[in-house]
């Protein structure tokens, strides 16, 4: 089941901007898709508990880590930010090169982006919104499956992401595209069952 379309129409960044904010919406290629409800409360947990293990580890260094929301625009070549029609707001994201940073936001693709999968977005976010990282040339993308404690890992190889590398939530994780940062699941697991 896909999320829910606002219309048929072609979408940029100027239209998503007009839009009201009691509505959040995601654009991929021009389409605009409107956001599930809050998440569930073990949801927020764990995106708030892997975000504080990923700032914990960035401080002092040159990449920030961010929660959604969040907006991330993806360009897809030098279109001014008005025309973009490819805005994502991953649970979290680090971005290391703070060129891209501003007031709104980010442009440009993050070097690491975290999509924690719900029954409601799981089928959207494992092909749509990882199609659209992927265009986007993201280094590395975690997709966690709380209910199975499986993490999905993509990687980019050779202009794409190689074959997915499949983990249970145990022990730690290192980012691949982030030096010196890894995920205890241990201790996310024992926040999440307390």
């Amino acid at each position: 089941m896909g999320l829910p379309q606002r219309d048929t129409q072609h979408h940029t960044y100027a239209d998503y901007r007009r839009w009201p904010e009691d509505l959040r919406y995601e654009l991929i290629d021009g389409v605009a898709y409107l956001m599930t409800p809050a998440p569930s409360r073990p949801h927020q947990d764990l995106v708030g508990e892997l975000y504080y293990q990923v700032r914990t580890a960035l401080e002092g260094k040159p990449c920030r880590a961010y929660v959604a929301p969040f907006d991330v625009r993806l360009p897809k070549a030098r279109e001014a930010d008005e025309e973009i029609d490819t805005v994502l707001q991953p649970d979290v994201l680090v971005v290391c090169d703070r060129r891209k940073l501003d007031e709104r936001g980010m442009r440009g693709a993050p070097d690491w982006v975290v999509e924690v999968l719900s029954p409601a977005t799981a089928g959207h976010d494992q092909t749509v919104k990882l199609a659209a990282y992927e265009r986007a040339g993201v280094p590395e993308v975690w997709l966690i499956h709380p209910t199975d404690r499986v993490l999905t890992i993509y990687r980019w190889e050779a202009g794409r992401y190689g074959r997915p590398v499949i983990l249970e939530l145990k022990g730690r994780t290192a980012l691949y595209s982030v030096p010196d940062v890894s995920i205890d699941w241990d201790r996310l697991v024992a926040q999440l069952e307390a």
